[in-house]
């Protein structure tokens, strides 16, 4: 009769009689007993109140029950370790004696074993100290099987005490085992000390990786079993070689690993081969046949489940976009088959787009377009947005897809006209003036769009061309009628769209204008609709030729680009191939908790020695306490200042008459005006005269040619009508044609990103150089940098990607309304600590005080006040940073002493160095 019977009895007062039948004199009752609670346990029945009883039967020699008994304790040590305390506490006096440390002594390797597992999953904390005497000698014990146990219980009792570990010298006996004979040894060893060393607080490494240990690691490797060899494989990846050679005899001994059976195995040999290829030139022969050497393992696993393909797809998605040479001819693998489940469609669809090229572009195209004649609505729209992001990436097959489009368009499915018209307003972006020929037919599907985003797509489409479509204002003007029951998204595209069209063509829809702002700012409660419609309203009312320049200004192109990863990221991803971080495409501390940020990995820089950066995690942002909070309750600004509307049109003057009348007030007499002969509107407002420039620092370089693989970077920073520019010099010594640029800032004090993609007007010929300036914002990550003012910056062209650090000068942060009242100066002044003030002492500075001030406000630092103690000059000034922290300084200044005595004070007292050498930089210039 089997083991079923077991399960099957559920009769009452079973827990009594299975008490007495545990402590009962034969044997063969006893063991009968254990299976019936192992039994009762399996199937969910609380038999907790055996554990006593349980554990009594430990004193037997028969392998059978001392593996139930083990078992047993092993389950309820796990799931309710409170009531395992309350157990042991019974016998923690005579565990010294007790069986199980007897067990640790048994001539069978497999009751010592099965004793030390059993001992490492009891989490209590009070009998640990009474295991190490039976764990240091497993540690040493003969048998490999004992020894392997003995390093994963290690890790085990780390976790539960690990100072005790350290002190007990577990650790070091632990780092002994990667030298054993055995390799399952090593493997579990490695495993180990790989665990321990992630669940450390300081995320130092605990072991130091050099040739001899790597070479042992390598050697166990070809020996031990599939989940061995991940062990190790994830333990080689944190290793840097010392140098080519080295690099690719690793890469050599693991590369068969890429034939094995095992997934995992197969995925972690890629990591490691992804981390060391990037430490070899990548030109060399060496790293092309590992690239195609990578590919033939990578196809495979598509063969498999489709569980299986989903993980080796998201891990393929991250290769390619690091690497993709490597699977660039294989793009017949990635089409879609009939049978595969919807989320592994839509993870080939990203990576086809990935790797299409003028070379496939044509069987891409075919592929996505009988995709967009399936059954699965989601699935469809994915591909048709496919094509429109192939028209983005392939500027030759540009004209094909928009065809393709066009056809898909004519089968009038409502879904994929919707569709197909998002991804065209896309396709305009990139290319202006180039398909405006296809409006007419998108015009003849206006009637069927019912999904915002389709209908704001095709009102931008309308705004953006109104002058070359004649019913513009009628299309525009079937859409006011339902106004208020439209999306926001809608809303705000058909505002924009109106008001472009009247300055395309004033004279014949004004009505219409003034329609849409008036329901715009005074029937809405949207917020951001009743913003955009004040602006406009008063842009158009006071300076029509602003209005012009700011609705209708030049935009940015976009680029296939926005949707890869952002460098830094990807090469930490890179790093997590084969775990969930490469499926989630998350780094591991988004979604594990208690991941110190010391563990965070990254690809080393290709012209590095394979150093991993390690960047520190606080943020430069003010406390609620700070100054910055006090000051948004305070008036501290002059007058807005408005200009006068220079002369316009007819309809433009008429217009502005009608809107100011519907505001109750003409806007430009209700407030001073200032005359522009002079000075420029800006100049007004921030208060320095016409002519006058902040300071700029001189180029410096960047990449160095011979770093750069000839392309030669030299760079500066500047900050122009408020914002802050990068101001590059291109410069190609290399022997080929350059092209392909974009550019991506980490991370950093200030938040700064590019506020649009790099744009290079032509491609860059053998000996050109060429100016480029980008504006940057400061709305992006913020990250603490040391020292404050780092940026690390990556540059890509059709060559590499390169990576670099700069320092960004810190008056470029200087905001232009960082001027404070004399009273707000003074009592913020005297609430910042004392501590908080920090003294430096500019040398060698020939200027006089009227100088000074000058210099300095030309660059957004404002002189509040002004006097003279004892002939000496003392200027109080306030600056404030574009992250809202706001800084004082009290100057002295002694006519005829070349050094003047500057005090700061401020809530973040960290950025007084950056004041210090911007003061510095600027004085002296």
């Amino acid at each position: 009769m089997t083991d079923s019977k077991y399960f099957t009895t559920t009769k009452k007062g079973e827990i009594f009689e299975l008490k007495s039948e545990l402590n009962n004199d034969k044997k063969e009752k006893k063991k009968e007993a254990v299976k019936k609670v192992i039994a009762s346990m399996t199937v969910g029945k609380d038999v907790s109140a055996l554990f006593p009883d349980v554990v009594n039967c430990m004193q037997t020699d028969n392998l059978e029950l001392k593996k139930l008994v083990y078992l047993y304790l092993m389950n309820y040590a796990k799931s309710q370790p409170d009531m395992a305390i309350m157990a042991v506490n019974t016998f923690v006096k005579e565990l010294a004696t007790s069986p199980m440390t007897k067990d640790c002594e048994d001539p069978n390797p497999l009751i010592r074993a099965l004793a030390v597992r059993t001992m490492g999953c009891i989490r209590v904390d009070k009998i640990t100290e009474y295991l190490c005497e039976p764990l240091r000698k497993c540690l040493k014990d003969e048998d490999p099987y004992v020894r392997k146990t003995a390093a994963v219980c290690v890790a085990k009792l780390y976790d539960i005490n690990a100072s005790m570990v350290e002190d007990q010298g577990f650790l070091d006996q632990l780092k002994d085992l990667l030298s054993d004979s055995n390799p399952m040894v090593v493997a579990n060893a490695v495993a180990a000390l790989s665990e321990i060393n992630e669940s450390s607080p300081n995320g130092q490494p605990l072991v130091e990786m050099n040739a001899q240990t790597i070479n042992k690691l390598l050697t166990a490797l070809n020996e031990c079993t599939e989940w061995g060899q991940v062990f190790i494989l994830d333990s080689l990846a944190n290793y840097s070689p010392r140098d080519d050679r080295e690099a690719q005899s690793i890469c050599e001994r693991i590369t068969p690993r890429l034939a094995h059976a095992n997934a995992a195995v197969v995925l972690s040999a890629v990591k490691v081969l992804m981390k060391l290829m990037e430490m070899l030139q990548s030109e060399s022969d060496f790293v092309g046949t590992l690239t195609k050497k990578l590919a033939p393992p990578l196809v495979t696993l598509l063969s498999s489940e489709p569980e299986v393909q989903y993980v080796a797809l998201r891990n393929i998605n991250l290769i390619v976009q690091k690497r993709p040479d490597i699977l660039k001819h294989e793009m017949k693998v990635f089409f879609v088959k009939y049978n595969d489940p919807i989320y592994v469609k839509l993870e080939k669809l990203d990576i086809m787009i990935r790797l299409a090229s003028q070379a496939n572009i044509a069987q891409v195209l075919s592929e996505l377009k009988e995709y967009a004649t399936e059954v699965d609505v989601d699935f469809v729209r994915k591909a048709v947005r496919a094509i429109g992001r192939c028209a983005i990436k392939v500027e030759p097959s540009a004209e094909r897809c928009v065809s393709t489009l066009l056809d898909l368009i004519q089968t009038k499915v409502n879904y994929v006209v919707q569709e197909a018209i998002v991804v065209i307003k896309d396709i305009f972006r990139k290319y202006p003036n180039k398909y405006e020929s296809i409006i007419s037919t998108l015009c003849e599907n206006l009637d069927t769009l019912d999904e915002p985003e389709a209908r704001a797509s095709m009102i931008w489409i309308i705004g953006e061309y109104a002058e070359r479509i004649d019913n513009a204002d009628e299309l525009l003007e079937s859409f006011l009628e339902g106004f208020h029951d439209e999306n926001t998204q809608v809303q705000l595209q058909l505002l924009t769209a109106i008001v472009k069209l009247f300055l395309k063509r004033p004279t014949d829809t004004q009505e219409l204008v003034q329609q849409v702002l008036s329901l715009a700012t005074q029937d809405s409660d949207n917020p951001d609709l009743r913003d955009r419609g004040f602006i406009y309203w008063r842009l158009l009312s006071t300076d029509p030729a602003a209005a012009k320049e700011v609705v209708l200004a030049e935009k940015p192109l976009i680029s296939e680009e926005t949707d890869l990863l952002e460098p830094t990221l990807l090469d930490e991803l890179i790093c997590h191939i084969s775990s969930l971080a490469s499926v989630y495409h998350k780094p591991p501390t988004a979604f594990v908790e208690g991941r110190s940020a010391g563990l965070r990995k990254s690809l080393p820089a290709r012209t590095s020695s394979g150093e991993e950066s390690r960047q520190p995690q606080a943020q430069v942002i003010p406390a609620q306490d700070s100054l910055i909070g006090d000051l948004l309750s305070m008036d501290i600004g002059g007058p807005t200042l408005v200009t006068p509307a220079p002369a316009a049109s007819a309809g433009l003057d008429l217009l502005s008459s009608g809107l100011d009348s519907i505001l109750g007030g003409d806007l430009t007499t209700s407030q001073p005006a200032v005359s522009q002969t002079t000075t420029g509107l800006l100049g007004d407002i921030f208060g320095f005269t016409a002519g006058t420039t902040s300071y700029v620092a001189p180029k410096t370089n960047w990449l160095p040619a011979e770093k750069g693989k000839g392309f030669d970077v030299w760079g500066t920073f500047s900050r122009k009508n408020g914002q802050i520019n990068m101001d590059l010099t291109f410069t190609n010594k290399a022997m080929q044609p350059m092209g392909g640029f974009a550019i991506q800032l980490n991370k950093n004090s200030f938040g700064l990103a590019p506020a649009a993609p790099l744009q290079v007007p032509a491609p860059l010929n053998p000996g050109q150089s060429i100016e480029v300036s980008i504006v940057l914002s400061t709305i992006g990550a913020v990250q603490r940098m040391e020292p404050l003012n780092n940026l690390q910056v990556a540059i890509k062209n059709n060559i590499d990607v390169f990576y670099f650090a700069c320092l960004v000068p810190m008056n470029v942060y200087f905001s232009e309304d960082g001027q404070l009242d004399k009273r707000v100066f003074l009592s913020t002044w005297k609430d910042i600590p004392a501590q908080n003030e920090v003294q430096y002492t500019l040398t060698g500075i020939m200027l006089t005080t009227d100088q000074v001030v000058t210099k300095m406000q030309q660059n957004n630092v404002f002189t509040i006040a002004k006097r003279n103690v004892e002939g000496q000059d003392m200027l109080y000034q306030s600056l404030k940073l574009v992250n809202n922290v706001w800084v004082l300084i009290e100057l002295k200044i002694q006519p005829g002493n070349p050094d003047i005595l500057l005090s700061l004070k401020s809530r973040s007292v960290e950025v007084a160095s950056g004041i210090f050498q911007a003061y510095n930089s600027i004085l002296y210039s």
